[in-house]
């Protein structure tokens, strides 16, 4: 597979929607991690990235304005130990549970189907990765609908066992803008990674379409376990 220019393919696809990446630097001493968040409706676009914890939840930015916040609303980065979880919805909690439950990443997903928004029946991606002691490793799935068929419901595991220097892997909700929204077909795509967090998020952040664009969250891990955490918000809370 040929790796991706991240922020080229970025701009070519003005919407998205959600997307996840993780990987490994140039240098292979930093884990890199990735997830934003776009939005069509004005309910969908008025949100931020707030901190909380080790992790982050979404917000309204402006309360008074939230109509629905059923999908909208949750925590998409949540640590278990040495274990990052990062996902589109609250199957973050799903899989936070289970992993300190014991059980799996896909043990979580399982019990999990896409969500409920006819006629998009949007995808749940998710992200583990996994610090250890000679590396990172990580894992990513995508939870859809049978070709938009609601009555099936598909589940697909990609494991990366050993992430090579320079490399990363992006999946993301939707292949394109659409009535309804055509959801992310085939393998997470290969793509390039960055050793400077702020030229890396920044990058992302002018790459997502102005006007569908809400939040970005990064993350870059070092093999000590110290972290460096940027967020980007299109609007402030108020």
């Amino acid at each position: 597979m040929e790796k991706q220019n991240l922020v080229q393919l970025l701009k070519a696809n003005p919407y998205p929607g959600r997307g996840i990446v993780l990987g490994c630097s140039p240098s292979g001493q930093k884990a890199v991690i990735a997830y934003f968040i776009m939005g069509r409706s004005a309910n969908s676009r008025n949100r931020v990235f707030t901190t909380k914890g080790d992790g982050i939840i979404t917000e309204a930015a402006n309360p008074a304005e939230m109509q629905d916040p059923s999908l909208i609303i949750y925590a998409p980065v949540k640590k278990v130990g040495s274990r990052t979880v990062v996902t589109n919805g609250d199957q973050t909690d799903t899989i936070a549970d289970c992993l300190a439950a014991g059980l799996r990443f896909e043990d979580a997903l399982r019990t999990r189907t896409f969500e409920p928004d006819a006629p998009n029946y949007t995808p749940r991606i998710s992200g583990l990765l996994m610090q250890e002691a000679d590396g990172f490793a990580y894992q990513l799935s995508i939870v859809k609908s049978a070709n938009g068929n609601p009555a099936g419901t598909q589940r697909f595991f990609f494991d990366t066992p050993q992430p090579q220097p320079g490399e990363g892997h992006f999946i993301h909700t939707y292949a394109g803008d659409g009535n309804p929204l055509p959801s992310f077909i085939g393998e997470p795509v290969l793509v390039e990674t960055g050793e400077d967090i702020d030229a890396f998020g920044e990058g992302i952040w002018q790459a997502l379409n102005a006007e569908n664009k809400v939040a970005l969250f990064v993350r870059f891990i070092a093999q000590d376990g110290s972290e460096e955490t940027r967020i980007y918000n299109r609007f402030t809370k108020q």
